[in-house]
């Protein structure tokens, strides 16, 4: 019995810090998303704060210089993303998939230029990372628990706020918002601002936190999990959170299946189970999309009239 509670433990334990990206990540994609902004660029975002953190934190020696370099990193794509698609009313989806590619090179091309190791960072020492606060075998570093308290923050922020409620009628009616006399470009500018900060904060758990150091591509599509994620919370807090748990207990399940033998199946391949949350990706979007509304201005660039 005591180990069956171990077991439960340890892996509510793994859950929590493997889904902590995604509900930074997918958190800071509502808010994008509810103003009428499509955020593809979630996963590029990410990897840009997972590089600089490392690398400024391998650099300095601070893991929270490195926090702060990866939440400007991301603020600094998120402005971008904003000036392509606010200010200049650019194709979101393209501008999202420009700097997933833009971000991919980049960061190999600096982190081979800056540290010559191919792409990678150098390894993080103990002092270089964020440790963990009450439970050393659990890894429960601070991010965690910001993750935990930005799902009822951001409930609270886009349910019961003015700034909530304008948020969602520039995502709805955009027309209406810019009649009343407010601005539709600065309140969608806060929204992929607010979007980058969560993102950078994702980023940088995985280099610094959940991992020790940066290495090529290591988002490995967590970007675009978070935004299926949002999709199939049909773009509620809550829900959304509920979905980035089921994806972390299947990675955390998949990582303790590793080398497992099954009876009467045998061992179970490593690629099999490194593809589950993928496939599980999939078939959740497969299955929901269809039942989940978006906001109504999602996508649609916005022209003030004359």
């Amino acid at each position: 019995m005591d180990e069956i509670v171990s077991y439960l433990l340890l892996t509510l334990a793994a859950t929590l810090r493997v889904a902590t990206p995604l509900v930074l990540c997918a958190m800071g994609g509502l808010f994008s998303e509810k103003s009428g902004i499509i955020d593809v660029g979630l996963e590029g975002k990410m990897l840009a704060a997972a590089f600089f953190a490392a690398a400024v934190s391998a650099v300095t020696g601070s893991a929270w210089l490195g926090v702060g370099a990866g939440i400007l990193a991301a603020e600094a794509l998120a402005l971008l993303h904003g000036f392509a698609c606010i200010t200049h009313r650019g194709n979101q989806v393209v501008s999202g998939v420009a700097l997933n590619i833009l971000v991919a090179g980049l960061t190999v091309v600096l982190g081979t230029a800056w540290f010559n190791r191919g792409g990678q960072t150098p390894p993080l020492s103990s002092d270089q990372r964020l440790a963990p606060l009450f439970l050393p075998d659990a890894g429960d570093n601070i991010l965690v628990y910001v993750a935990l308290a930005v799902v009822p923050l951001t409930w609270w922020l886009i349910g019961r706020t003015r700034f909530g409620l304008r948020l969602r009628a520039v995502g709805e009616m955009p027309l209406a918002v810019d009649a009343a006399g407010i601005s539709v470009s600065w309140l969608r500018y806060r929204a992929v601002l607010l979007c980058g900060l969560f993102a950078g904060l994702a980023g940088a758990y995985l280099s610094i936190a959940q991992n020790a150091g940066f290495s090529r591509d290591m988002t490995a599509g967590q970007g675009f999990i978070a935004l299926a994620a949002i999709i199939f919370g049909k773009w509620r807090p809550f829900p959304t959170f509920g979905a980035c748990l089921l994806f972390g207990l299947l990675d955390a399940v998949a990582i303790r299946l590793q080398g497992v033998r099954l009876p009467g199946l045998g061992e179970v391949p490593v690629q099999l189970i490194q593809a589950l949350p993928y496939l599980l990706t999939v078939f959740l979007l497969a299955g929901f999309i269809g039942r989940a509304i978006a906001p109504r201005a999602a996508g649609v660039p916005y022209e003030k009239e004359h």
